[in-house]
């Protein structure tokens, strides 16, 4: 027996305790080898399963609510840092969450947007409104943390990642790191709660560092180009085509720029985020009403830079938030402004709001003497603005179009200008740079199947998906229907790219458009009236299995489509109300019913 075990080069033991191993088998009966062989593979099958558990436990749930994708890539980055520390993550969006499972988690990360007038995102909302009815389980061995992303310039600011935070603690959940609540420069506040709360977790479940994980790098958009959010790339502008007839109330340009040697990619649905500078008007009149020449020297993110200088290119000079009243206030000690920013006069604060402008607040509460360096404090950083895309990159090489309205309007005394259509439309000549970098949208995307029709609804510079979509569907040799309802004002002036759709309904890519222009007759009519007109028709295609895309003004114009939409399947399927809802929100489970809306 003694000769039959293995060299000790050939075991994970050293000399001693080879030695006691070969003495001990050696003097083993038969009976007691079986009973030791028998032992050890209980305490290793034990050892395994303790390890598994332990595991299990471990996971991490990152949960995502998205409208536009910021909050799924800052869950891949999340899971990426998470992956570095020993942790192991696993990432699931919420409109694939099946919500009974929410009490099996033991530690669940939410990251969630809110748009609109504090709307949770599209995929948010059924998990969102299971959290607050009769079935919310309870959460008490749940532990949890929230990362809210808002726009602090509406009144709502990250309700809805408020709302998850309050309900979950409700339900017993324990709060593992306070919710942090991101503006549209949320790349500093986001990375310091997912160091926070991963530095928490790490000593929760004493993890180590994985040997082999490679450092993740900070909030980088997927693919191999250098250039993102943070690094954007210089694109030069090609072709600027406003699309209005004269005479038109409306100025829309059409815009090409160059992406090449960016290695940016992008596909129909995404968005190209642009970083625009202020007018040097306005900040010259601002730099007037505070009493500042513009020279003054002050420190911009730990870079020297003249006051002039950071309010042109790197702070929001136009749209007065909350946070920004709150720190002026403080900073002139201005007792009326304190009272309209009380929650009492809530909507007093509204109404004056309405309209208005950073250099309405400054002119109505002047302050005096004020340092430039606490100005700038009180703004917040100038964000880019995204635009939905108008190409496909297959039938564009190297480029991305645009379609943008150039903003301009009057209010309380004083000519406005939307701050990047018009940095655009007025301040660019040919061969400028813009600075730009691609913002990937997952949530409104073309049907994988080539075959499934698709119904497009975009009025306004809402078509500007669509022609990427029709212009991709051409590119790849779609077989599928597609259905087109465009709305504007005038038939004569704003049928934006009309001799593009009439050439795709000549070559029958473009299988149906319907069209409504609101002020060429005494009733205005809308595209939701074109849908409820042809709703027979409409409600067939989705029968069929069609993918249906809304795209444009969140507050109206999509509110009132999807109304639409709710009466036209319980009108032609014969459901109830509460059928037909249940109907619309399969559509959005299955991804058929996906809106890029603003």
């Amino acid at each position: 027996m003694h000769d039959s075990l293995p060299e000790q080069s050939q075991t994970p033991f050293d000399e001693q305790r080879y030695r006691l191993f070969q003495q001990l088998v050696s003097s083993l009966t038969p009976e007691q080898k079986a009973w030791m062989a028998g032992y050890l593979t209980a305490q290793l099958t034990s050892t395994s399963h303790s390890a598994g558990a332990m595991t299990q436990a471990e996971e991490i749930t990152i949960l995502v609510g998205s409208q536009t994708g910021n909050s799924e890539a800052l869950a891949e980055q999340t899971q990426a840092l998470a992956r570095e520390r020993g942790l192991r993550a696993v990432i699931k969006d919420m409109g694939d969450y099946k919500a009974p499972q929410l009490k099996t988690e033991k530690f669940l990360l939410v990251i969630v947007s809110t748009y609109g007038e504090g709307e949770p995102p599209d995929n948010a909302r059924e998990l969102y409104e299971f959290l607050f009815s009769k079935r919310a389980p309870s959460l008490k061995n749940t532990q949890f943390a929230v990362l809210a992303l808002g726009d602090s310039s509406y009144e709502f600011f990250c309700k809805t990642g408020a709302d998850f935070d309050r309900r979950l603690e409700e339900l017993g959940a324990a709060r593992l790191h306070e919710r942090v609540d991101c503006d549209v420069d949320y790349e500093t506040a986001a990375e310091g709660w997912i160091n926070a709360v991963l530095e928490d977790l790490s000593q929760r479940t004493q993890s180590a560092p994985s040997a082999t994980a490679q450092p993740a790098s900070p909030l980088s958009s997927a693919g191999t180009s250098p250039y993102s959010r943070k690094h954007p790339f210089p694109a030069v502008l090609l072709e600027d085509i406003v699309l209005n007839g004269r005479g038109s109330q409306k100025e829309t340009h059409h815009y090409e720029l160059s992406l090449e040697g960016s290695g940016l990619h992008y596909e129909p649905g995404d968005a190209l985020g642009v970083y625009p500078c202020n007018a040097p008007e306005m900040v010259d009149e601002l730099l007037k009403k505070l009493h500042f020449n513009g020279e003054e020297k002050i420190d911009n993110d730990g870079k020297d830079s003249t006051l002039s200088e950071a309010l042109l290119r790197n702070y929001e000079i136009t749209t007065p938030t909350r946070p920004m009243l709150q720190k002026y206030a403080a900073l002139i000690n201005n007792a009326e402004l304190a009272r309209l920013l009380d929650e009492a006069h809530k909507q007093a604060l509204a109404d004056y709001l309405y309209g208005r402008e950073i250099i309405d607040v400054v002119t109505d509460f002047p302050g005096g003497e004020l340092n430039p360096q606490d100005f700038i404090g009180c703004l917040r950083k100038l964000p880019p603005r995204l635009y939905s895309i108008a190409s496909s990159l297959k039938q564009h090489p190297d480029e991305v179009h645009l379609t943008v309205a150039a903003v301009r309007y009057q209010s309380h005394g004083r000519r406005r200008h939307g701050v990047c259509s018009t940095f655009l439309a007025d301040r660019l000549g040919p061969d400028s740079t813009i600075p730009v970098y691609v913002d990937h949208n997952k949530n409104f995307k073309l049907p994988t199947d080539p075959d499934t029709p698709i119904i497009m609804i975009g009025p306004g510079t809402g078509i500007a998906p669509f022609r990427a979509f029709v212009e991709e569907r051409e590119a790849i040799g779609a077989s599928g229907k597609n259905w087109l309802f465009f709305g504007d004002q005038h038939f004569m002036t704003d049928y934006l790219y009309q001799s593009e759709w009439l050439r795709y309904l000549k070559s029958g890519l473009l299988t149906r458009m319907n069209v409504a222009f609101s002020r060429d007759q005494a009733e205005k009519v809308y595209v939701q009236q074109r849908m409820r007109e042809n709703g027979r028709d409409l409600y067939a295609w989705l029968q069929e299995g069609a993918y249906l895309y809304v795209c444009g003004d969140e507050k109206h114009m999509a509110r009132d489509v999807h109304e639409t939409l709710l009466g036209l399947v319980e009108r032609e399927g014969g459901m109830s109300r509460e059928a037909a809802e249940q109907y619309v929100k399969t559509l959005q489970k299955e991804k058929r019913y996906q809106r890029d809306v603003y």
